[in-house]
């Protein structure tokens, strides 16, 4: 399912983190959101855990708390900072802990963790900033880890769903460049940005990419069903995104009813130093 699109033109003008009414607008309808996105595979999961001195893991934008119950279900003990009180909600229902906040305004109050996570959320979050928060939280040695999913779309799927956006959304940047094969290039600025960051802090080793790969056939409900949670469509009006959806639907439709996507799971990750 896709996360945020890669928006190369308009993060020009505009940081991620500057554009918090859309960072905060995935709360609308957290229910969706928690059971339509996409999970995060086991391997990174337990790699990370690995990388990490101890069982303690701060999730940092941890929404829902989809990210921080794989941790938890890995043996992690977690707690979330969330700034939307509404997903907040949702995922101290669903049994994750978690203080609302940003995470550059966040109060540690001296805790220590032995990794900071963030799932889909480290574009929202000012990368330098996040970097001395996450420094100054975690104990030698501690792991930082940011990851992203990154669709990409069979050509010919590409190509559907593009025709789609045009027609509805002639403005969006959701073009079939960022779909298909451009999609991970699409994503190269947010992981520099975040290695960028890391490196300005300092008391990192050098910062690395983990990459993991993975594929999840769709249904044409499964697919819709995600769609509203999209950076892209939250804030469309109710009208508009029936249309947006049942054109989507139709090409789906047409075939066959399912389709296989890919996914690329890319991890920028860095351990603390020692001398922390």
């Amino acid at each position: 399912m896709p996360t945020i699109p890669p928006e190369r033109a308009p993060l020009s003008e505009h940081e991620p983190h500057e554009r918090r009414q859309v960072a905060e607008s995935f709360g609308s309808d957290a229910e969706r959101y928690d059971r339509a996105r996409p999970r995060y595979p086991e391997g990174m999961v337990d790699r990370i855990i690995a990388g990490s001195p101890g069982p303690d893991v701060l999730d940092v934008g941890c929404g829902t708390g989809i990210a921080a119950r794989q941790f938890q279900a890995a043996g992690c003990r977690v707690l979330g900072v969330e700034p939307d009180a509404r997903m907040a909600d949702l995922a101290r229902q669903l049994g994750v802990e978690v203080d609302v906040a940003t995470f550059e305004a966040w109060d540690p109050a001296g805790q220590k963790f032995d990794a900071v996570v963030a799932g889909q959320a480290w574009h929202w979050i000012d990368p330098v900033a996040g970097a001395s928060k996450a420094a100054q939280v975690l104990g030698p040695g501690g792991r930082l880890a940011a990851f992203w999913n990154v669709f990409q779309l069979p050509p010919d799927v590409a190509e559907a769903f593009a025709a789609v956006y045009r027609r509805e959304m002639p403005d969006s940047p959701f073009n079939l460049q960022v779909m298909t094969k451009q999609a991970l290039d699409g994503y190269q600025v947010l992981f520099a940005k975040a290695t960028d960051g890391i490196r300005e802090v300092g008391g990192f080793r050098d910062p690395e990419q983990w990459r993991f790969d993975w594929e999840w056939s769709y249904t044409r409900d499964a697919w819709l069903d995600q769609m509203p949670t999209h950076a892209t469509l939250t804030q469309l009006p109710p009208d508009k995104l029936a249309e947006v959806l049942e054109g989507v639907g139709a090409a789906i439709d047409a075939m066959g009813g399912s389709f296989m996507m890919r996914y690329a799971t890319v991890a920028v990750t860095a351990a603390r130093t020692a001398a922390a």
